[in-house]
């Protein structure tokens, strides 16, 4: 068995999960960090095109968070198993069913923003030079969908054989490159023109095409436990509709995560524009904790369904715990720095003092219950190892629902302060759903157990 594969099974739980997920967090935070360099350079084009790149960054992250969590965990959770069973041929083929599903995707991807975007931000309340600057960056972003979905769909495939480091790697060299390239196609410089809004998209785009030749190379080269073909065999349509099964079921958790943040964004519009701007910018700190906490997911899912495959179910629940209490600790420190120094983080994007007051009024309230939207979205991603995502899935929801039902009503009487509650109430309820499943699967077969050592035998 590969050695990679052999830690997987046999490393101590605990110290396997750190091992594995201390530079992928990094990293996740340097790929995350994207986002904040392009926000950085672009509200120096003034407030349309910092309120326009507002208006696409929800539709951009759920881009993000569909391929790299939804259909790139399918991609893990379907390769890791059939490599926990050491069915390597079988394995080679799941690489080429990945790249038929997320070529097919991303086309849909491209074809549904660029026909529908300009649409969408309207609805989300985009006018005037807002919207135009909104479907500027809209328009290069998701022209780009096919490689950004290859990128994170073929990081999928490196982490599912235990590799962490060379998805790490690339991330990180390519956002050391955008940092210069970025502010070079927004603002030009000698025969270089200014691009404006469009030029962060295009570096962004760049960006993503680089990274995936080399990951390609990587996997292709047979330089990781998988060899797959140069040239695509029949698909295996086990496999295929394996990866499409998780990762559309996992999408409607992205969706819902986004539907969230539509649907607070609405009822803030209804207090005032400086709530909306205020909540919009704070906001993006919840985002960034998604890609921090896949960066403790992904070798979480790596463990799970590498055990699962092998057939050993109690290592991949001693896993699931550990991991969402690393998520706990982790995220909740974010939260409460964030609730203690909200300026801090505010003051990278504006310095408005009514933006600033309203982004910190939801950083005190939500920013204390960080910790609990970080473990039930470990114990997600432990879950989609495993293939079994109904209660997850019914988590998410049941937060929606939460937030659409109470949300409006408690702007309405409480002013934002009884929105922001909602929000915050309605993470504590998604991870206490999630972690329930988990403890009343666990304990059952715990409390059987202990019987069974304590059982008198009959005279």
């Amino acid at each position: 068995m590969d050695p990679r594969t052999r830690l997987l099974l046999e490393g101590p739980p605990g110290r396997t999960i750190l091992r594995l997920a201390w530079p992928n967090m990094l990293v996740m935070g340097a790929q995350s960090s994207i986002g904040l360099i392009e926000t950085w350079y672009v509200s120096r084009l003034g407030t349309d095109a910092l309120a326009g790149m507002a208006l696409v960054f929800p539709a951009f992250m759920l881009l993000q968070m569909v391929s790299a969590g939804a259909v790139g965990g399918g991609i893990l959770s379907t390769l890791s198993r059939v490599l926990g069973a050491d069915r390597r041929e079988h394995a080679n083929g799941v690489v080429w069913a990945a790249v038929g599903v997320t070529l097919l995707l991303s086309g849909a991807t491209t074809a549904a923003a660029l026909a529908f975007g300009r649409d969408l931000y309207v609805l989300l309340g985009g006018t005037g030079g807002a919207l135009d600057a909104a479907v500027a960056y809209s328009t290069v972003v998701f022209a780009g969908a096919v490689p950004l979905w290859l990128f994170n769909s073929f990081s999928a495939v490196i982490r599912a054989q235990g590799n962490m480091a060379f998805p790490a790697t690339v991330i990180v060299a390519g956002t050391a490159l955008l940092v210069p390239v970025s502010p070079l196609l927004i603002f030009g410089w000698g025969p270089v023109p200014a691009l404006g809004i469009a030029g962060g998209g295009l570096a962004v785009v760049a960006y993503y095409v680089i990274g995936t030749v080399i990951l390609g190379w990587h996997i292709w080269s047979g330089r990781g436990v998988l060899k797959p073909t140069a040239r695509p065999p029949r698909l295996p349509l086990a496999a295929t509709g394996e990866i499409l099964r998780i990762g559309l079921a996992s999408s409607i958790s992205s969706v819902s995560t986004n539907v969230t943040v539509a649907l607070a964004m609405a009822a803030a519009a209804a207090a005032s524009p400086a709530a909306v701007a205020g909540y919009g910018t704070a906001v993006r700190l919840e985002y960034l904790l998604i890609p921090l906490v896949f960066g403790l997911g992904a070798p979480t899912a790596a463990i799970v369904g590498t055990s699962i495959g092998a057939g050993d179910r109690a290592r991949a629940v001693r896993v699931t715990w550990i991991a969402a209490g690393i998520a706990f600790a982790i995220t909740e420190a974010i939260g409460l720095a964030a609730a203690l120094f909200p300026a801090r983080f505010l003051g990278l994007f504006t310095d408005d003092p009514a933006i600033v007051a309203a982004g910190a009024a939801y950083l005190a309230v939500v920013g204390p219950a960080y910790g609990f939207f970080g473990a039930g979205l470990a114990l997600y991603f432990a879950a989609q190892a495993t293939g079994r995502l109904a209660i997850p899935l019914a988590a998410s929801l049941f937060r929606v629902g939460l937030v659409a039902a109470l949300g409006g009503p408690a702007a309405h009487a409480f002013g934002p302060a009884g929105l922001y509650a909602v929000l915050a109430g309605a993470m504590v309820v998604y991870a206490g759903i999630t972690a329930s499943a988990v403890a009343s699967a666990v304990g059952v077969r715990r409390i059987g157990a202990w019987l069974a050592m304590r059982r008198v035998p009959s005279a």
